[in-house]
């Protein structure tokens, strides 16, 4: 099957002159663009263009197509994250979560006294509000929308009481 070589359409005097402006800017992004339009627009196929910037005949395709689609607006860089993007434990599980925090993880059958992120993450996960087990970066996300602080255990601590290692130490049957 023979390669499908792309171009971009004849451009007018004003978009040629955005894209040579778009040769000295800051912005890494527009700077590629520009250079792969221009030379598109000057005869070069895509897998040329590709050989001379140093980048793959997709991406000068990419921008080929986006120049088609959307015109000079193609070379601002444009967010990566999803248009349809959502928090996997969105705003429904504030309470239910906040209400977890002000459990022991131990009603929840886990041998700890204090909670950490990726505890939480495995509780939210078996209880069925998650479809899978979060990242901590995700659960941390929730429980800043919930305006508590966390804070890490601290392991350091200790306490006056004589009986506080024997306490400490995990229960074995």
């Amino acid at each position: 099957m023979r390669p499908i070589t792309t171009y971009v359409r004849l451009l007018t005097a004003p978009e040629r002159q955005h894209l040579q402006e778009g040769l000295r800017s800051p912005e890494a992004f527009t700077l590629r663009r520009s250079q792969m339009l221009l030379a598109s627009a000057d005869g070069q196929c895509p897998a040329q263009i590709a050989r001379n910037l140093g980048c793959t005949a997709r991406s000068v395709r990419n921008a080929i197509h986006a120049f088609a689609a959307e015109g000079v607006a193609c070379l601002g860089e444009k967010s990566s994250r999803p248009k349809s993007a959502r928090p996997v434990l969105d705003t429904a599980f504030d309470e239910p979560l906040r209400q977890l925090l002000h459990q022991t993880p131990r009603i929840h059958g886990q041998d700890r006294s204090l909670w950490t992120l990726g505890l939480l993450a495995r509780v939210c996960h078996d209880r069925g509000w998650t479809p899978r087990v979060l990242s901590i970066e995700t659960i941390r996300q929730a429980i800043k929308r919930l305006g508590v602080s966390w804070r890490r255990a601290k392991h350091w601590i200790t306490s006056p009481d004589p009986a506080y290692a024997r306490k400490k130490k995990p229960v074995t049957a």
